[in-house]
């Protein structure tokens, strides 16, 4: 390839050689990287937006946005994938592109070389040589050197002599005589440039407020003119000094160059050409004017006019400036800057809006929004009264001068009177407001282009201020005479300017302000939040109603009425929250059903009582206040949604709740209305007598804290109070309302349920004789029975207390009542019961206040007879003389009583509403002995020596299942009385029973050292077992080992006891089977003792052998003896049958 590129000596260049010495155009060409970066970053950017936005949006609102983002969204991914697609060959694209700038500049370079060529042909066209100057070369011939040199090169190469000093100030002093003759004697000064001095050589002429400028004659003859020198405009810049610099006071450069050239022009408009001109003159310019017959020229009063209006012209460029230069710092889309009648004329429009576009199908706003706010308009113009524009003593000055210089002549130009003349229109129906537009311009008083302090944005911000303030102040009046006198009264709508800021300060409720402003910058409504509820999460609320508003701004009135009641919802809805408060803004309710509220409701709040949830504390929002109802719903189940209805409406009036004790008592101030009877549903019900000062006052949306907790602890006390007064009305219970101010017993128990609001908050008081109808020991209650809900006020469960007095004091004893003792005289035997001893005062806790009254029946009938035992129990060892009888333990829900020595029972009830009229529990047991009890004719048996296990057990515990039964036959007083009989006469039984059954279990652990065995028995033989167990009440039974003989202990009346054989009934006569019948089912049937009667007289002998005067007889099949001597006889008798069994029965 080397060989082949370099043949005969010449080297081709590669394509990559090649390819470098092509220019790289980059001209139009955007990285794909940094393309694709934007895209995705400006995706990311929307998509945080939304995610910040759409929390605060409707659903609606929601899934619009949504899908106008995913469309707008989809169409820049689908034009990025086609530019991705193009992207392929932009290599290729960029190599063509450095072709065709190669070719380019290949073809301007062939182009610059024709247009030399052709400069060239042009340019040598015309050269020739110059004429032969003869003079020269004979004087060079002759003398050898040249006489005479072009006065061109004397000039330039001759240096002339300088003036001296003097001769600069002997020149300059002739001038300014010469100036000061012209001004004197012929030249007419306009009185505007009166003032003047002459220093220099030069005159200097000050106007105020527009220029100062120094011009020079030209030479002292009468048709040399005057020359412009300097000119400096007397203005100074205010306001933003970022532009000061581009129009200095002295003019310079190109703009100095035209004002001396046109003044040079204007003052020497008349003047005749030179006799011997410097140049030729040009045939195409036009040919000089030519003065008036009878005027004399006035180059002075051209001077001042132009000058005039160049300073004016220049102070109206500054102006337009200072409006672009606002534009350029965030007014571009606001402001509107014109220059018109040849820049004559700025005109600036203010408040732009743009223009909304028309959909079609939809009708057009029937009021059309102005296009901008208004315009302000700066023209120069010229005085048409020229007499007015002067005063008159320089009027008399003009005529002086004209007459002393000119005579009868007239000078050839007038003087122009500009001025500025501003003028401010507000355009009609900016913002839906119709302001008075006289009345406005006259407050914006006189705008005045100051010369000294050129400022346009002060002058436009003046306008704008006093164009807001007639919107704010046309607003102000249009909300107080609105149609619903909301804001009427005096400070609700107050307007404020502070520092030329003005704003509408609309009190809404409470402590809550809204702000409404105009952006002075964009004339947008703005509206903003002051309150103590001003916090992030308002400002999204807030910008979205200031958008709507500046969409529509005549719906100001009802937005503000809108914010209002939702302001107030969010201050009600925040104080329930911290509260803890379930709330609801809206629940399923028909709109007939909201009717029921009233026709003046504007919006309500739900507040459900947790204990109970059927009920609601309504805050009903009216234009002027609160008002405040207890409702109860019912849930249609047959409807789609669930559709609620009230049931009930109870109207709350706060001022009474809160403690106006002179007002009488809450109950009678609290509506509590059937939906079905009432037609006044909704309406405050009259009141006379109440001060006007203690009404509400006009405001009355400042709810409290402690107002909403107090209301709703009554609601929650109402609903309360009002399922115990059903539960009275369905059993026909009459109740009466006490004096609230009667509270709870000071019970440290109940220190934990009292409330402040207690006092407002009536009690019910019911009579014993109708609550207690038909219960047990109903005469021991005092007639008067109080019921106080409880716990209404806290987030707890609601209670009831039910505190009875009872008519005797009945002290509590014993070890469960000391441990249930609080405080001194005061027990609490269990949750629900609390007792003061030295009061003698139930009280009874119910947690359910549905179920309160049934609750309390059931614990009463429990104390009462609890009561009536302890009480009855205590006057046995009087009235009945059973000295070993005494109450052990007594605590309103047990009973402990000893009934013979140390065997106790310990009773209590359960069940009391049940319809058998409850049970009762018996528990047997054993206490410590008391020595001084243990006397003769203490029913107590003799004491045993028995082991460990044996030692302390009560033998009546078998009992327990029949002994049960007697409590409930008969008034509790005389079957108490039977009981304690009953367990006493059959004492002596059940010990002796539980001393064989002990005896037969010694036996079976040591054969042949069992105690209470016969010292006749025979050592090592096999003792049959026996079992003990009740049969009935009052009735016991012995079964021996071979489960086939029994005897039975029945106890008779007074006091007798009969020992009978098993086998045969004392009710009627006995079918005994044969000893020798081995059927099965006779197996189970029991069989005679053997010889039974002759081991009944055998112990019958023995035990009178003991004791004679025992109370024995025999019976057919038994014997019947008295309780005193049943131990002996059971003992003895028990011997002889077992001794006989172990006879009969094979082993």
């Amino acid at each position: 390839m080397a060989v082949v590129n370099n043949l005969n000596g010449y080297h081709e260049p590669t394509i990559e050689e090649l390819e470098k010495e092509l220019p790289v155009v980059l001209d139009g060409q955007v990285p794909l990287g940094d393309l694709l970066s934007r895209v995705v970053q400006a995706i990311y950017a929307e998509l945080s937006e939304l995610v910040e936005t759409l929390p605060n949006m409707s659903d609606g609102a929601r899934k619009r946005t949504l899908a106008d983002w995913v469309v707008t969204t989809k169409k820049q991914v689908v034009k990025l994938y086609a530019i991705t697609k193009w992207a392929r060959d932009a290599e290729t694209v960029q190599k063509c592109m450095n072709i065709t700038a190669f070719l380019m500049n290949q073809n301007q370079q062939f182009e610059d070389v024709m247009r030399g060529l052709t400069y060239a042909k042009d340019s040598l066209d015309p050269a020739r040589l110059r004429n032969h100057d003869l003079l020269t070369s004979l004087d060079v011939l002759t003398t050898g050197t040249y006489q005479r040199l072009p006065s061109g090169i004397k000039k330039s190469i001759v240096p002339i002599a300088p003036l001296t000093d003097a001769d600069i100030v002997r020149t300059l002093g002739d001038m300014e005589n010469a100036i000061r003759y012209r001004l004197r004697m012929t030249e007419i000064i306009p009185v505007e440039m009166s003032q003047h001095r002459i220093a220099n050589g030069r005159v200097h002429f000050t106007v105020p407020k527009l220029f100062e400028t120094a011009i020079c004659l030209r030479g002292a003859e009468k048709n040399d003119g005057w020359f412009f020198v300097s000119v400096k405009f007397l203005i100074t810049v205010g306001g933003d000094l970022t532009g000061v610099q581009e129009f200095p006071s002295e003019p310079t450069g190109v703009l100095r160059r035209h004002i001396a050239d046109e003044a040079d022009l204007r003052m020497a408009c008349y003047l005749p050409f030179p006799d011997k001109p410097e140049f030729a003159p040009n045939p195409e310019d036009p040919p000089r004017p030519q003065l008036p017959e009878g005027a004399a020229d006035a180059p002075l009063v051209r001077l001042f006019n132009f000058l005039q209006m160049m300073s004016m012209s220049y102070q109206l460029e500054i102006l337009c400036h200072q409006a672009q230069r606002m534009r350029s710092l965030g007014w571009a889309d606001f402001l509107k800057v014109e220059m018109r009648d040849g820049r004559k004329t700025l005109a600036v429009s203010y408040w732009m809006r743009p223009p909304q576009p028309t959909i079609s199908g939809l009708p057009p706003n029937r009021v059309k929004p102005p296009p901008h706010g208004g315009t302000l308009t700066i023209s120069i113009v010229e005085d048409i009264d020229k007499k007015a524009a002067r005063s008159p003593m320089a009027r008399m000055l003009a005529e002086l001068q004209r007459s002393s210089k000119l005579g009868d002549m007239r000078p050839s130009d007038e003087v122009e009177n500009l001025q500025f003349d501003v003028k401010w229109e507000p355009m009609k129906g900016v913002l839906a407001a119709n302001i008075d537009a006289e009345e406005a311009i006259s407050a914006v008083q006189e705008l005045v282009v100051e010369s000294d302090n050129i400022d346009f944005e002060s002058m436009l911000r003046k306008v704008i201020e006093v164009h807001t303030k007639a919107i704010l102040k046309f607003y102000q009046v249009q909300l107080q005479r609105g149609p619903i006198r909301v804001f009427s009264p005096e400070g609700k709508v107050v307007l404020i300017s502070e520092r030329s800021y003005h704003s509408l300060r609309v009190h809404l409720c409470a402590d809550e302000i809204a702000i409404v402003s105009i952006d002075t910058r964009a004339g947008r409504l703005n509206l903003r939040d002051t309150g103590d509820l001003a916090a992030a999460g308002r400002g999204p609320r807030f910008s979205a109603i200031s958008d709507k508003l500046n969409e529509a701004p005549s719906m100001l009135f009802d937005a503000l009425i809108r914010l209002r009641y939702n302001t107030i919802t969010d201050i009600v809805e925040q104080k329930a929250n911290y509260l803890g408060f379930q709330v609801f803004r809206h629940r399923n309710f028909a709109k007939e059903e909201l009717q029921k509220l009233g026709p003046a409701a504007r919006g309500m709040m739900y507040i459900q009582l947790a204990n109970f949830p059927t009920h609601y504390l309504v805050l009903v929002l009216t234009d002027e206040e609160f008002r405040y109802a207890l409702i109860s719903t019912k849930m249609l189940s047959d409807t789609m949604f669930g559709n609620m209805i009230m049931e009930d409406i109870g109207w709350l009036e706060v001022r009474r709740i809160r403690g106006d004790r002179n007002a009488g008592t809450v109950m009678d101030e609290v509506v509590v209305s059937s939906l079905s009877l009432d037609a006044r549903v909704g309406q405050k019900r009259k009141r006379d007598g109440i001060p006007p000062d203690l009404r509400r006052s006009e405001d009355s949306f400042n709810l409290e804290t402690q107002v909403l907790r107090e209301l709703y602890a009554y609601c929650c006390a109402r609903v309360a109070y009002t399922r115990v007064e059903r539960q009275f009305k369905l059993r026909g219970i009459p109740y009466a309302h006490v004096n609230p101010t009667i509270t709870l017993p000071q019970i440290s128990e109940l220190g934990h349920i009292q409330s402040s609001l207690a006092r407002s908050v009536p009690a019910l008081c019911v009579q014993s004789s109708d609550i207690l109808s038909g219960a047990p020991a109903a005469e021991a209650a005092m007639p008067n029975i109080r019921v106080i809900p409880l716990n209404w006020w806290s987030d707890k469960k609601a209670q009831v207390v039910t505190c009875v007095k009872l008519k005797y004091v009945q002290q509590p004893v014993g070890k469960r009542a000391a441990a249930g003792v609080s405080s001194k005289n005061i027990i609490r035997p269990s949750k629900r019961i609390i007792y003061d001893a030295a009061e003698a005062v139930v009280s009874f806790l119910s947690e359910e206040v549905d179920t309160c009254v049934d609750e309390f029946l059931e614990e009463w009938a429990r104390v009462s007879k609890m009561v009536v035992i302890a009480r009855e129990v205590a006057r046995m060892a009087k009235e009945k003389k059973w000295r070993d009888v005494r109450l052990l333990s007594f605590d309103l829900q047990t009973v402990e009583f000893a009934y013979a020595s140390d065997y106790t029972v310990l009773i209590t009830c359960t069940d009391q509403l049940s319809p058998t009229g409850g049970s009762f529990e018996l528990r047997f047991s054993r206490c410590t002995p008391s020595p001084t009890l243990l006397q003769p004719s203490s029913l107590a048996p003799p004491q045993h020596f028995f082991p460990s296990h044996q030692l302390r057990t009560n033998p009546h515990e078998q009992a327990e299942p029949y002994l049960r039964h007697v409590l409930r036959h008969g008034p509790l007083a005389s079957s108490l009385g039977r009981l304690v009989e009953l367990l006493r006469n059959t004492l002596p039984i059940a010990v002796e029973l539980e001393n064989m059954r002990a005896s037969s279990h010694d036996a079976k652990q040591s054969p042949g050292h069992g105690r209470g065995r016969s010292h006749t028995a025979i050592k090592g033989a096999s003792e049959p077992s026996i079992a003990t167990y009740v049969k009935g009440l009052g009735w016991w039974r012995v079964l021996y080992g071979d489960l086939r003989h029994a005897l039975d202990f029945r106890l008779m009346t007074g006091k007798r006891i009969a020992i009978l054989d098993a086998s045969h009934s004392p009710f009627g006569t006995s079918s005994s089977t044969s000893s020798s019948s081995l059927s099965s089912p006779e197996l189970l049937s029991l069989l005679p003792i053997p010889d039974f009667k002759i081991l009944v007289n055998d112990a019958i002998k023995s035990v009178r052998m003991k004791d004679e005067h025992a109370r024995v007889a025999r019976i057919d099949v038994g014997v019947v003896c008295d309780s005193a001597v049943v131990s002996v006889m059971a003992r003895a008798l028990h011997e002889r049958v077992l001794k006989k069994l172990r006879e009969v029965i094979p082993r």
